[in-house]
C-alpha cells in the first residue's frame, strides 16, 4: 500500500514490549523517570511507555529495532556498573554507528575509556580534526565557542597519552583572571584558592581517571593543575600541556607560556575569542598569536563553530543569536515579542 499523496511506501509499524529484569528498573529509567524522558528525546518518532518493569515501544519498525539494541546496551551498563550517568546514556543513544549496530569494533574511534564504561571519542568532524592534529603536530590551537568540547577532548587526549606512556605527566593551566592572578589575597591554601578557576579541568579528569588513581596522580605531580602565572620559568619536558581559556591571556602571557615547551612535549591551547574576561585595558593575545602562528610548521589551528556544540540544542541557538548581536544584525523576522497578560493583578 502506498501513500496517495506522495506515492511513498509507508514504514511498517511495530510494537514491542521489554521486560526490565536483569537490572533495577529505577536505575535504568532514572528517579522519577528522568532517564526515560531523556531517552524519549533521542527517539521522538517512537511512543515509549513505562509501567513498573515493563516498557512498551511502538513506531516505525526499523526505528524500534534500533531502540531495542540501544536500550539493551543501557541495561548491560547498569548491570555491570549499577548506575547510568547522563554522559553514558547520551553516548549510547547517540552512537548510531557504534556498538548498537555492531558495525564498529570495540573501542573503535574511542580516545580513552573513562569511568563507569564511558567511551570518550570525537563527536563532531572538527573534534576529530583535533584528534588527528595532535597525532601529527606538537602544538594545536582549538578555537571556538562554548560547548564545542574543546577542553574535554583535549583532556581526553592528554589522559590517553599518559596511559600509553607517550608522556610522563599532564600539566593543565588556566588564567585565573577573576582573581587578577593575585591568589595570595584569597583565603585558604593554594589548592583551595585554585579550585574555583580550575574546576572544569577536574570535572573532565573525574570522568576519565579512577578516583583513587586521580588522587595519586595529583599528589605525586603526575597530573599538575596550576594557574597560568605559575608557568613562568618552567621548562615542560615529556609533558602533555593544556592551556584552557586562552582568550583570557595577554600576548606577553601567551608568549611566556608557549616558550615553556620542552623536549617530547605536546601543547594544546583552547579558547573562545567571544568570551574575553580581561580588564578593558588588557587585550587578549589569543587571536593575534593564532594569526601569526597559523601555517607555521609544527602548529595546527582547529576552528570550531556552532555546528560542533554538543551541549543542549539551545546553546547552538544562543551562540547564533549573540553572533547576530555582535555583527549588528536585526532580530529575525520570526521573532515575536513576549505576550502581555492584561489580567487582574494578583
Amino acid at each position: 500500500m502506498r501513500n496517495a499523496a506522495t506515492g511513498a511506501k509507508p514504514h511498517p509499524l511495530s510494537e514491542r514490549t521489554i521486560h526490565i529484569t536483569a537490572a533495577d528498573p529505577v536505575a535504568v529509567l532514572g528517579p522519577n523517570d528522568r532517564n526515560l524522558r531523556a531517552i524519549r528525546g533521542f527517539f521522538p518518532q517512537l511512543n515509549i511507555l513505562a509501567r513498573g518493569d515493563e516498557l512498551r515501544v511502538a513506531g516505525p519498525g526499523e526505528l524500534v529495532e534500533v531502540f531495542l539494541e540501544r536500550f539493551e546496551q543501557l541495561q548491560r551498563h547498569v548491570v555491570k556498573y549499577n548506575e547510568l550517568p547522563e554522559k553514558v546514556l547520551e553516548e549510547i543513544m547517540h552512537s548510531g554507528d557504534g556498538e548498537a549496530h555492531g558495525g564498529e569494533p570495540d573501542g573503535g574511534g574511542v580516545i580513552v575509556h573513562g569511568n563507569f564504561g564511558l567511551r570518550i571519542k570525537a563527536r563532531t568532524p572538527n573534534q576529530q580534526r583535533m584528534v588527528e592534529a595532535v597525532a601529527h603536530q606538537d602544538m594545536v590551537f582549538a578555537i571556538g565557542p562554548a560547548g564545542t568540547g574543546k577542553t574535554y577532548t583535549a583532556v581526553a587526549l592528554a589522559v590517553r597519552a599518559l596511559k600509553e606512556r607517550q608522556v610522563r605527566r599532564i600539566v593543565l593551566t588556566r588564567p585565573a583572571v577573576e582573581a587578577g592572578e593575585n591568589l595570595g589575597f584569597l583565603p585558604g591554601d593554594l589548592r583551595e584558592k585554585l579550585d574555583p578557576y580550575l574546576q572544569p579541568l577536574y570535572d573532565a579528569l573525574k570522568d576519565m581517571v579512577q578516583p583513587q588513581k586521580l588522587v595519586e596522580y595529583l599528589e605525586g605531580g603526575v597530573i599538575q593543575i596550576a594557574p597560568l602565572a605559575f608557568m613562568r620559568g618552567r621548562t615542560l619536558d615529556h609533558a602533555f600541556v593544556i592551556l584552557d581559556e586562552a582568550q583570557n591571556a595577554s600576548l606577553p602571557q601567551l608568549k611566556m607560556f608557549l616558550t615553556r615547551m620542552g623536549r617530547d612535549a605536546k601543547f594544546i591551547i583552547t579558547g573562545d575569542a567571544t568570551q574575553v574576561d580581561l580588564p578593558d585595558r588588557v587585550r587578549s593575545g589569543l587571536l593575534p598569536a593564532v594569526e601569526h602562528l597559523r601555517g607555521v610548521k609544527g602548529v595546527a589551528v582547529i576552528d570550531l563553530d556552532e555546528k560542533d556544540v554538543i551541549r543542549h540544542e539551545l546553546v547552538t541557538r544562543v551562540i547564533a543569536a549573540f553572533k547576530d548581536i555582535e555583527e549588528g544584525k536585526p532580530p529575525a523576522s520570526g521573532t515575536t515579542k513576549p505576550t502581555e497578560h492584561k489580567g487582574k493583578k494578583p
